[in-house]
């Protein structure tokens, strides 16, 4: 069988050593859960709600802290691009490159990604029913890329709401690519706060147990040792030292369905 796989880290990259604080903790804890870890953070939040939200330390700075945590904590990357020619210089230190929900059906930014030969994870639009990915996946196999995932991460429900439909895991996975669930974008209230996106974390595990019970194939979290004084999605985010506890009791799930 193979290795779940698991994704994680905080939503922006705040200081290298919070990146490596991070990475080193939750290597530690996939290793003794034996699963396929990436540490992921984002050099640039490029939707910020507000023009004063803090969006990261940008590209240059942002890859360099990356490419320090892959070699000295010893764990795969990925991070978020959100232009056509980020794809090829992200691809130099990340092992998968992330394209988001917003930017989904952007065929530049697809082509550019597709072309890296590097691990593709393409968030599915809050706009988008799960069919309508269909046309995502052709865009990336027309350039010959197969080397991707899917991701869910809620429809948007009225203002303010995310909903997750369960069986939208099951119908991308039709498409014969992985799937995975992000469970704590998936929690958000986007703008909910006036200025910032708000959320419920105590959500965040019933969810992803339901994603793995629906047949996801990996998760994604965003991790911080003290969400709530995060810079970028702190009321969704799980706290670090919770989250062992927590994956244990995810991975029961995975363990009965597979």
């Amino acid at each position: 069988m193979a290795k779940f796989i698991l994704i994680a880290g905080p939503c922006v990259i705040e200081s290298e050593e919070l990146c490596l604080q991070v990475a080193s903790k939750v290597k530690e804890i996939a290793e003794r859960l034996d699963l396929d870890y990436y540490f992921k953070s984002s050099f640039d939040k490029a939707n910020r709600t507000s023009i004063y939200s803090y969006r990261g330390p940008g590209i240059e700075e942002g890859l360099r802290i990356l490419k320090k945590v892959k070699d000295e904590v010893g764990v795969k990357v990925t991070t978020d691009i959100h232009e056509p020619w980020q794809a090829a210089k992200a691809a130099e230190v990340c092992d998968m490159l992330q394209i988001p929900a917003f930017l989904c059906r952007q065929t530049d930014l697809l082509k550019a990604a597709g072309e890296t030969g590097k691990l593709i994870n393409v968030k599915k639009g809050q706009f988008l029913a799960p069919w309508d990915m269909k046309n995502v996946v052709t865009k990336l196999e027309e350039i010959g890329c197969k080397n991707f995932m899917l991701c869910e991460r809620g429809s948007s429900f009225g203002y303010n709401t995310l909903v997750v439909d369960m069986s939208g895991i099951y119908e991308m996975k039709k498409f014969g690519y992985p799937v995975v669930f992000d469970a704590t974008h998936s929690v958000q209230k986007p703008g909910g706060t006036g200025t910032a996106t708000g959320g419920n974390r105590e959500y965040v595990e019933p969810l992803a147990k339901a994603a793995i019970a629906a047949g996801a194939d990996a998760l994604f979290f965003e991790v911080h040792p003290n969400p709530d004084t995060a810079k970028s999605d702190g009321p969704n985010m799980v706290r670090l030292d919770e989250f062992e506890e927590l994956l244990k009791r995810v991975i029961k799930v995975y363990d009965a369905v597979h």
